[in-house]
């Protein structure tokens, strides 16, 4: 069994978040190189009062690396069958729902939808490996995919270098695989059977992918799971340790944020709009390259506030059943969010202060704690899209947030990539 790497261990780097002053936070902010001692800085507690500055900085490198657009994708959810019981999923093995695949006639229809909505990036999702979504049907999926998008990734199991250099020779330009946390002991606890307690067979999957061909890494941590200044510094590491040995992929980070589910899983860390706007901007001055990602999990006035000053890939529209675009595809390109308020400032979009702990910023929420009464269970239940995996928070269609990030000077754009340099069905 293969040891655990070096760089998982942050514990000198959480030391110096805790340490970091006002000194330390101006050096990271004049660092013309930012690294792993200056992202501690930016997530210290001593950071608070220099968000403004690090946002400012933050869309100044957006813009100069990415220029005053944002790339959109949408995810379409293949399946919900799932062999593993992720305390925090919708779709865990032991969640009472109906379980289904769409079918490849299916996957053409919806697919069709997408297409009609503009959209050209698309992600195709699974749950963990099982006999009703294996290998095979996630390859026929991209191969459908690949004839009529020019962007095609996958959100699925973690594979082999073989099976991801299939999938590379069927069209897949990328993957996204979240580690979920890289505290090997919260990760333990919250995946309490399946495949995907494998904590080392997850984390080496992205290198496998890259290994096999693929172009494309996302990775990401789901906040609330575990103390997200760890994981943040964790993530940030193991995006430099990747781009070491495969320094011609490209690559995008994500932070999304836990949200109700029907199994009523409570988050075991709080995380803020004031902590997860810094985490943004800090990651966008160390990584000025990779693409900052930020999903319709976040409500609609936070991901006006963050377009273009860090975040510069969105997915848009999204649905988190199986399927669902298809059979309603008005109801997620032309109506308006209920109670649409106009895009806020910055300030507004951030509003909220740290509560001091462990890492010098985070304690644990109390209790911890799986809902299980009937009236949250209820509630949960009620706020989650019937069948879907979580809730969506940013319910707007394609043209209502195109029309927003317009009114912001932003460029949405539907297709960053040509498919000639593609090679399919080999």
């Amino acid at each position: 069994m293969n040891a655990f790497p070096e760089w998982l261990d942050v514990a000198p780097w959480l030391e110096r978040v805790r340490a970091s002053g006002p000194a330390d936070v101006e050096d990271a902010l004049a660092a013309e190189r930012p690294g792993l001692r200056e992202l501690a800085a930016l997530l210290s507690p001593a950071a608070a009062p220099y968000t403004e500055r690090m946002a400012q900085r933050a869309q100044t490198l957006t813009r100069r690396h990415f220029g005053r657009t944002i790339a959109l994708y949408a995810p379409l959810y293949l399946s919900n069958h799932c062999a593993s019981g992720c305390a925090y999923c919708g779709f865990a093995a032991d969640r009472q729902q109906p379980r289904r695949k769409l079918s490849f006639d299916e996957v053409e229809a919806e697919l069709a939808a997408l297409k009609r909505m503009g959209l050209e990036e698309i992600l195709l999702l699974t749950g963990e490996r099982t006999a009703e979504a294996d290998f095979g049907y996630v390859r026929e999926c991209v191969l459908i995919a690949a004839a009529h998008f020019a962007l095609v990734t996958v959100e699925v199991f973690p594979m082999t270098v073989d099976e991801y250099r299939q999938l590379a020779d069927a069209g897949c330009t990328g993957l996204t695989l979240y580690q979920e946390t890289y505290d090997a002991e919260r990760y333990a606890q919250v995946h309490r059977w399946g495949p995907k307690k494998d904590f080392l067979n997850r984390l080496e999957a992205p290198a496998r992918a890259l290994e096999a061909g693929l172009r494309l890494a996302g990775l990401g941590v789901l906040l609330g799971l575990a103390d997200p200044v760890a994981d943040a510094l964790r993530l940030y590491r193991h995006a430099v340790e990747l781009e070491k040995r495969y320094w011609r992929a490209g690559y995008s980070l994500s932070f999304p944020r836990l949200r109700p589910e029907v199994g009523g899983y409570h988050a075991a860390f709080e995380v803020d709009d004031a902590f997860l706007a810094r985490l943004i901007f800090a990651l966008r001055l160390c990584l000025p390259e990779a693409h900052l990602t930020l999903s319709t999990r976040e409500a609609p006035r936070f991901r006006d506030g963050m377009a273009g000053v860090g975040v510069s890939r969105m997915s848009v529209a999204s649905r988190t059943t199986v399927g669902g675009y298809d059979q309603a595809p008005a109801a997620i390109r032309n109506i308006a969010s209920p109670g649409a308020e106009p895009a806020p400032c910055f300030a507004e979009a951030s509003q909220g202060k740290p509560v001091p702990g462990a890492s010098g910023t985070f304690t644990r929420s109390a209790p911890e704690k799986k809902r299980s009464d009937p009236s949250s269970m209820r509630m949960a239940e009620a706020l989650v899209d019937e069948t879907g995996q979580f809730e969506v928070h940013d319910r707007r269609g394609v043209d209502e947030f195109c029309a927003t990030l317009r009114a912001r000077g932003l460029e949405p754009v539907f297709k960053n990539w040509d498919a000639v340099y593609r090679v399919v069905g080999q």
